[in-house]
């Protein structure tokens, strides 16, 4: 442990909502939901006027649209949301070579090591430094905790939200941690809070008045001596720039169980090809291959298969998946399916098997391709809207779509430098003049407030509904609403962590 309060700790606010109402001026001060919007869909960020009513991460989305109806709800950008975290990362990497990023709106950093800070004084000058300039270049707000270690430091942020900073003095930790409870802690999850409190320990400070022994017995000799070591603000961890990566993966959950046999087939294929060009885009390669199934009944049943040496081939990925598949009941349904890569290394072996494989699939008669080239060529594509996602119009310039169904997307004009709430159009969804966009920088130009009580727009919030009762073109201050048989248009798979 040092003497200073050198470890920080950044955590930015609601990040996902917060980077969609900066985006959008009309959302700015609104209720926001960020998730996927199936059935099953759940969310992934809530801004804070959303959490009025009750609505959090990781809550099935049906629940969070019962509790908060008039929310706009949107979903993810996680290419948006990521240029974002690259230049937040940027600003904590210009503070010390010590950056431990743990997802796209969270890291530690070593003050000490980088020559910024070195006592209390200057210490909180850097936070305050970093909150300003995280301001000015993306808009947003983040909160920082200044501590001499990184559970403090974590925890000193939490104290921050939204939008501040708090410091703990060195020599201050044990008094202020008990009569915290004993969930603050890392590693006491819901499983071990329980098995405290049934033993009698509900706080830190009970904790400690238990004694490491009791510690031992309760929880095994490696977590009790840790936990024993943080209840007394004891944190010897180091902040580690690089962490390494231990698997590659992607899932997806349906809206509605998949019970064909052939189609989960066909899913799994798909999924093995998605988390192969992931790996390749690491650089990664991997020995193990793994099948991940959640049943109808919620049963999740893993499966995993070791190759002789690493691989990236897709072929060999999509192989290992489909033999892990045989070995599966998927009788009665399945809700969600899963593909990972484990044993990661950042070399390839070659695998035989593939290369033959690939060898007869090149003396596959050139006619079949052709013919199966042909069909797809003759069959209609059709657009899709996603809610929330950028889209640009050749007469009105970018938007972003607030809602589309039966033929129709609704979309608002405006972009983050927009003085007031755009306006909204609804479009028939082939209309040639629209299409998708990048999304515009929240900052163009020197520091911005991202919103405020100026900002405010009339009428109901979006909720990712549709218009679908105006005129293709017709121009409207707020979107008229559907049939409540209406079901929207997002993805309801499961979200990371924001």
């Amino acid at each position: 442990m040092r003497n200073a309060p050198t470890i920080l700790h950044l955590d930015m606010d609601a990040f996902f909502a917060s980077a969609e109402q900066a985006s959008k001026p009309s959302l700015r001060g609104k209720a926001v939901v960020v998730g996927g919007l199936g059935p099953r869909g759940v969310v992934a960020t809530a801004s804070y006027e959303a959490r009025v009513f009750g609505v959090n991460s990781a809550m099935p989305m049906g629940q969070a649209r019962r509790l908060a109806p008039n929310a706009a709800y949107l979903v993810p950008r996680f290419g948006f949301y990521r240029s974002i975290s690259e230049q937040v990362m940027a600003l904590l990497r210009a503070l010390s070579p010590l950056v431990e990023p743990l997802s796209l709106d969270e890291a530690f950093v070593d003050l000490e090591a980088g020559g910024a800070a070195w006592d209390e004084a200057s210490a909180r000058l850097a936070g305050s430094r970093l909150r300003a300039d995280i301001r000015a270049v993306t808009g947003l707000t983040g909160s920082v905790g200044l501590a001499a270690s990184k559970m403090l430091a974590k925890f000193a942020s939490e104290q921050a939200k939204p939008d501040g900073l708090v410091l703990i003095e060195p020599g201050t930790e044990r008094a202020m941690l008990a009569p915290m409870s004993v969930r603050i802690l890392p590693g006491v999850g819901p499983a071990t809070g329980d098995h405290l409190r049934r033993a009698g320990i509900s706080t830190v400070d009970e904790l400690v008045e238990a004694g490491e022994d009791e510690l031992v017995r309760l929880l095994g000799k490696a977590h009790g001596h840790g936990l024993y070591g943080m209840a007394l603000a004891h944190d010897e961890r180091p902040v580690v720039a690089e962490r390494e990566t231990k698997s590659v993966s992607v899932e997806d959950t349906y809206d509605v169980d998949i019970h064909d046999r052939v189609r989960v087939g066909t899913e799994v294929q798909r999924l093995a090809d998605r988390c192969v060009r992931r790996l390749r885009g690491a650089g990664l390669s991997g020995r193990t291959i793994v099948l991940k199934v959640r049943r109808y009944d919620f049963s999740t049943l893993t499966r995993s298969e070791t190759l002789r040496g690493p691989t990236d081939d897709p072929s060999v990925v999509r192989e290992a998946a489909a033999r892990l598949l045989e070995s599966v009941d998927t009788t009665g349904g399945v809700r969600l399916l899963g593909v990972g890569v484990s044993g990661l290394a950042d070399f390839t072996q070659e695998d035989l098997f593939a290369q033959a494989a690939g060898e007869l699939a090149a003396l596959e008669p050139a006619e079949d391709a052709e013919h199966e080239v042909v069909e797809e060529q003759e069959a209609p594509a059709e657009r899709h809207w996603t809610t929330g996602h950028d889209v640009r119009h050749a007469d009105f310039g970018h938007g972003w779509v607030q809602g589309s169904g039966l033929g129709r997307v609704t979309v608002r004009f405006e972009t983050p430098e927009s003085e007031q709430p755009g306006r909204v159009r609804t479009f028939r969804t082939d209309d040639p003049a629209l299409e998708p966009a990048e999304p515009l920088p929240l900052v163009s130009s020197g520091p911005r407030r991202p919103g405020g009580p100026e900002e405010e727009s009339t009428g109901q919030q979006p909720t990712g509904e549709p218009t679908g009762q105006e005129p293709a073109g017709q121009e409207s201050s707020e979107p008229a609403s559907l049939p409540k048989s209406w079901s929207g248009n997002g993805g309801g798979g499961a979200t990371s962590r924001p």
